[in-house]
């Protein structure tokens, strides 16, 4: 079974708040590389239409890897509340 097809078993049971937020500012004046971008494995960032940084959060693996990415700390991140975020199903 492929990356997909198993990513494609997994659940997201959503909560009201997002768990990941992005500080604008500094996202616009002081990241250089935007590596949230690249490296987010379930492609959740992109740039909406006035260039500001947005995020999928409902999608999120919590893998943590755009916390780690972004150098200029623009990100809070943390685990969704428990019971909520994604559902990994094994198979």
């Amino acid at each position: 079974m492929n990356i997909d097809a198993k990513l494609g078993l997994d659940v997201f049971k959503l909560d009201k708040e997002p768990h990941i937020v992005i500080a604008q500012e500094v996202c616009a004046t002081v990241c250089t590389n935007r590596a949230c971008l690249y490296v987010c494995p379930a492609d959740l960032y992109e740039l909406d239409d006035a260039k500001r940084m947005t995020v999928n959060w409902e999608g999120c693996l919590e893998c943590g890897t755009c916390m780690i990415c972004c150098e200029p700390r623009a990100l809070t991140w943390s685990y969704p509340r428990s019971q909520f975020g994604v559902q990994y199903r094994m198979s």
